[in-house]
């Protein structure tokens, strides 16, 4: 057993975006003047396990970055945090994964342009020693499916609870989703493996077929849906004023995480991570609005909600799906 205290351990992707800003998005074809333009440090696994640290949880992130300045900024950013990065490997002549993200400041929505050198995808052979170490959840974004499937495999038999961020139905993905407890993909992913649009039933099938014991999707500001026990749970999001929606999805499951290592029931999970998401889009960039538990607590309290009926179901769940 690993001497340094270890709650969770995240497998995944970091990028250095450049975030520019626009008025608005122009039409194909057209053009618009850029308001300003900011480096920040992101990523999907990344993003999530600051959060975790940001909370108060020992965290440790496991990745690559390249040698070259968005690299060195990439991980300047991880130090800064504390994150245990023992065993986060620097590329020698590859280039830091990079997003171009463009954010409309009306309604804080944004786009994204992205790359990765190849020579980032974390291997199996990556994962060495006690690198699970005493963590409670393993944390994947499954880009690099077979690192991720080892990583999977060991914590089941360590008994450490496995969640997954899902937005992407990479090669062989489904050889990684019956070693997963949780399942909190985005609304895209579901449909897309099942071949089945509606929501209730795509998640369903999911939990049944590979016997994920909670499976869901994040709906952007409608919130989340998730399908556990044989019933569902819809979190719908709060209103905020936006200013970037960049990184929410990365925070809410971050906060999620969070509330498994402190035990929470669904509901409480589902509400805290939608309140974390939301408070992030208030300021700019991928972890510029990240909140402390307090502050989503007071949200959370007194916070006004965006219910779409399309998610409430009468006979179980949450969200006017059951209550």
């Amino acid at each position: 057993m690993s001497k340094t205290r270890i709650d969770v351990v995240g497998i995944g992707l970091n990028a250095t975006d450049t975030v520019v800003i626009v008025p608005r998005f122009p039409a194909p074809g057209g053009k618009v003047r850029i308001r300003s333009v900011v480096r920040q440090a992101g990523g999907q696994m990344a993003t999530a396990m600051i959060t975790c640290q940001r909370l108060g949880l020992h965290t440790r992130y496991i990745g690559r970055v390249g040698d070259d300045d968005a690299g060195r900024f990439q991980l300047a950013s991880l130090r800064q945090e504390g994150l245990d990065l023992r065993h986060l490997r620097v590329v020698r002549g590859a280039l830091n994964q990079l997003a171009y993200i463009i954010v409309d400041q009306v309604s804080g929505e944004r786009t994204v342009f992205w790359d990765r050198d190849p020579r980032l995808a974390v291997l199996p052979s990556d994962l060495t020693g006690d690198y699970l170490g005493s963590a409670k959840v393993l944390h994947l974004d499954g880009c690099d499916v077979r690192a991720c499937l080892r990583a999977a495999r060991q914590a089941r038999r360590l008994g450490i609870q496995v969640v997954a961020d899902l937005d992407t139905v990479y090669p062989k993905i489904e050889r990684l989703l019956p070693h997963l407890d949780y399942l909190v993909a985005s609304s895209d992913f579901p449909p897309a493996l099942t071949g089945i649009e509606d929501p209730f039933e795509s998640l369903a099938i999911m939990s049944r077929e590979y016997k994920i014991h909670a499976a869901g999707m994040t709906l952007g500001r409608d919130g989340a849906l998730v399908f556990s026990g044989g019933r569902y749970y819809y979190s719908p999001g709060f209103v905020v004023d936006a200013v970037d929606t960049t990184g929410a999805g990365d925070v809410f499951h971050g906060a999620f995480v969070y509330g498994l290592v402190r035990g929470w029931q669904m509901e409480r999970l589902l509400d805290f991570a939608n309140a974390m998401a939301a408070l992030n889009c208030t300021a700019l960039g991928a972890r510029g609005g990240i909140a402390e538990e307090a502050e989503a607590a007071r949200l959370i309290a007194k916070g006004r909600r965006r219910i779409n009926r399309a998610y409430v179901r009468t006979g179980g769940g949450k969200g006017g799906a059951g209550r």
